[in-house]
């Protein structure tokens, strides 16, 4: 009897996602899952797509996203579907849409207003609540959540300038409980932060015990990644040894141009600590970092983009300088005149940038910041980019080694089981492309473009992206961490 599948993608070049070499061969898939992989020939499916020799690889994870709020205010996902993404990681560098019980005080707190300048999306009393939401109202991805720190401040504190008292952090720990229990992977920090500043250290150990009852994993946005970067890895494991979890660090980099190299020095600590712990990272493939808009991040960098202004939203995806000089003012004052405002800061250095991509143990994470009105390029771009410049252009990596840095590693790190690989049983996320034309069209000029070569992307079974544009299915879920309980240090 012929064998039948919802789906069959017939004739394609198959890079599995855990690093081994490619191969030819049929995909069939039955509800969400991946039913058979080989030679399908005399197969039937119910939509059939042919590959032609082009590739099939899991679904993109995306390690570091500020997708809070865009899977329920657009949830197509575009500018991650378009990109070969089925997953996001959301609630990074402390911010996280919930949990916010008395509802959230105007003006909004930066960088919380990265994911709502308006205030009216934190409308999340408990984490349970967003959860909830996202599971009612599906997106196109899937999604792992984080519960952020710094929201916890917000919604705790009195006086952001101040270590959080011992009834305080008391409070912030039962939220990341509650969040946790709700279905939260782990905690994120922003240390680096006007909000999170005064947070010493044992502040983020005790707000974040719970994590070490749900295997729960820690992500920070460090403290410092600029000067004191080997002081900020420390102090980030040791929050992971006392804690007794995983760390994951967030977009490493080293910052400025008395820094620039020093990622072969971050990267040998990092590496000889891994021996002892375990502990993951993740980078965006571009030069130019994005966040709020200060003078202080203005002044060590070589060329500044203004991503968004809520005064003078017109200079949106103008430079800095120009802008400042238009005003005839300096830069601060024009930066004082911006605000509350967004920024795109070129402040790393290329060799340090391959050199934290090639590093075997880090991930592809976008940090794109999706309500910007000329948002930096990596929200679009990112995984094409890896793929396409730095695999394909410049030699940086196999096809095999890149998709594992974006796929399988990523799924290990963060415990999303039967994802992030493409074999029997594995849940059916897929991104069809094509090799030899992949790469990101979005540019800091035009920031706002589909990939090159992304031919169709596929969540739990379901086709989300095809020829160029979102076909409107919403099949994305709220994953839960699993991973084998860690022994104690």
């Amino acid at each position: 009897m012929q064998e039948k599948f919802d789906l069959l993608i017939r004739n394609a070049s198959i890079v599995d996602g855990t690093g081994a070499p490619r191969f030819t061969g049929d995909i069939g898939i039955r509800g969400d899952r991946i039913a058979r992989i080989g030679d399908l020939s005399a197969a039937h499916g119910e939509v059939e797509i042919d590959r032609a020799g082009r590739v099939a690889a899991p679904g993109f994870i995306d390690a570091h996203t500020h997708d809070d709020r865009l899977m329920l205010s657009s949830p197509d996902m575009a500018p991650k579907v378009s990109q070969g993404i089925t997953t996001v990681i959301a609630g990074n560098c402390g911010i996280s849409l919930a949990p916010m019980p008395g509802g959230i005080t105007q003006p909004v707190t930066p960088p919380l207003n990265l994911l709502d300048e308006q205030g009216d999306w934190f409308s999340f009393p408990t984490f349970a609540s967003y959860i909830e939401e996202l599971r009612a109202k599906p997106a196109a991805t899937n999604c792992a959540l984080l519960v952020g720190h710094t929201t916890l401040r917000v919604a705790t504190l009195d006086d952001l300038g101040l270590p959080a008292t011992q009834e305080q952090i008391a409070r912030m720990r039962e939220l990341v409980q509650e969040a946790l229990q709700a279905g939260a992977i782990g905690v994120s920090t922003g240390l680096f932060y006007e909000p999170s500043i005064a947070a010493p250290t044992e502040e983020v150990i005790e707000t974040c015990r719970p994590l070490k009852e749900f295997n729960g994993v820690y992500c920070t946005h460090m403290r410092n990644e600029a000067d004191q970067v080997i002081d900020s890895l420390e102090e980030t494991f040791r929050v992971g040894r006392e804690v007794g979890v995983q760390v994951v660090i967030s977009h490493m980099k080293v910052v400025g141009p008395a820094n620039h190299g020093r990622s072969e020095e971050a990267l040998s600590f990092i590496e000889k600590n891994m021996a002892k712990q375990p502990i993951c990272l993740d980078c965006y493939p571009y030069t130019a970092g994005s966040t709020i808009l200060s003078a202080d991040r203005a002044a060590s960098s070589s060329r500044v983009i203004v991503s968004w202004s809520k005064s003078l939203p017109e200079h949106a995806g103008r430079d800095l300088d120009v802008i400042a000089k238009e005003m005839g003012v300096t830069e601060e004052e024009a930066i004082r005149r911006l605000s509350p405002a967004g920024g795109i800061y070129f402040r790393l250095d290329e060799a340090d940038v391959q050199r934290i991509l090639k590093f075997d143990q880090t991930m592809i994470g976008s940090d794109g910041l999706p309500h910007d009105a000329a948002p930096h390029p990596r929200l679009w771009g990112s995984f094409p980019r890896v793929l396409g410049h730095y695999g394909r252009l410049l030699g940086l990596f196999p096809l095999e080694t890149a998709i594992y840095k974006m796929t399988g590693l990523t799924a290990k790190n963060f415990g999303l089981k039967d994802r992030g690989v493409l074999k029997e049983g594995a849940y059916a996320d897929l991104a069809l492309f094509d090799a030899d034309t992949v790469g990101e069209a979005a540019t800091y000029e035009a920031p706002i473009a589909p990939a090159h070569g992304i031919e169709a992307v596929i969540v739990n079974g379901a086709i989300v992206w095809r020829d160029g544009g979102s076909t409107g299915a919403r099949p994305g879920r709220v994953l839960a961490r699993e991973v084998p309980q860690t022994v104690g240090h």
